[in-house]
């Protein structure tokens, strides 16, 4: 009998860790009214604080050469998602033609998406290769990234979008 209850302290936080750390709750698109067959399906844009890329203007990736944040004054909504911009040229220009600005695998870490899963996004992990934009998890992220960036976005390639069906 004191082995059973000794025990249950263990299994109760064993069980509470697993529920709590085995999500990203930026990435889930589970909760009330989500139907069983979409429950663990990610959305297509990543999405942080109510908007994509956090918030950061993608043209400035492309005009400016550096991230920039956007603002709420300035928004667009594409794929689901509300997209921000530092102005309404920026604006203007990603409304007229999103699939040149907006961010490959829908703004998910590039590296994830090559490792066959999806992660969150730092608005300065960012590379343009070949007029596209890639954004990774982090610096550190983004220079193993780097290590094969041909070979990173043909792998990244094959795993789009599926990894959104979680």
């Amino acid at each position: 009998m004191k082995f059973k209850f000794a025990l249950w302290p263990a299994v109760l936080l064993l069980g509470l860790g697993l529920s709590i750390g085995c999500t990203d709750p930026s990435t889930s698109s589970s909760g009330p009214g989500t139907e069983q067959g979409q429950a663990n399906k990610k959305p297509a844009i990543f999405s942080a604080d109510g908007a994509a890329i956090r918030g950061y203007d993608p043209v400035a990736y492309f005009t400016e050469g550096k991230p920039v944040k956007g603002t709420g004054e300035f928004s667009h909504e594409w794929q689901g998602a509300t997209w921000q911009f530092a102005n309404a040229e920026s604006r203007d220009s990603f409304a007229s033609d999103p699939e040149k600005y907006a961010p490959q695998y829908g703004g998910y870490c590039a590296w994830a998406v090559k490792k066959g899963t999806t992660a969150s996004i730092d608005p300065q992990a960012w590379k343009i290769v070949d007029g596209k934009l890639y954004l990774n998890y982090s610096l550190d992220v983004q220079k193993q990234w780097e290590g094969d960036i041909p070979g990173n976005i043909a792998e990244a390639d094959k795993n789009w979008p599926g990894v959104l069906e979680g």
